[in-house]
């Protein structure tokens, strides 16, 4: 499986990376920015997306509507990550239409396991 991280903290990068690599053992692919990720997407075709909600410039939910707006991107499953726990915010990201969302601090022994639970939901 193969999974892109949009997100713009390098140590979140890093960690995620680290964990669905070797804990989950999928492929993983870092883009550090909205726009970035959008043209790894495009290029790279993952299997899902791990989706950071707050990015400057060009926020998770801004990125997600231009993935949706996107027939080579469309269909790619996205997962948001935030560190907003609020059950309304949780709620409202969502409603989005994503796949699920995963608050940080992620812990890295279950990423892998809580991505796959999502995308069999």
């Amino acid at each position: 499986m193969k999974i892109l991280i949009i997100d713009d903290e390098s140590d979140i990068r890093r960690i995620a990376r680290l964990a669905l690599n070797k804990v989950g053992k999928m492929d993983v692919v870092e883009a550090s920015s909205g726009i970035e990720g959008i043209e790894k997407a495009e290029v790279e075709k993952p299997d899902v997306i791990l989706l950071d909600v707050m990015m400057p410039s060009m926020d998770g939910p801004s990125t997600f509507a231009q993935l949706q707006n996107k027939n080579t991107t469309n269909q790619i499953p996205v997962i948001f990550l935030t560190a907003k726990a609020l059950p309304s915010e949780i709620n409202r990201l969502k409603a989005l239409g994503v796949k699920g969302v995963l608050t940080k601090p992620f812990d890295p022994m279950i990423l892998a396991t809580q991505v796959k639970e999502l995308l069999n939901k």
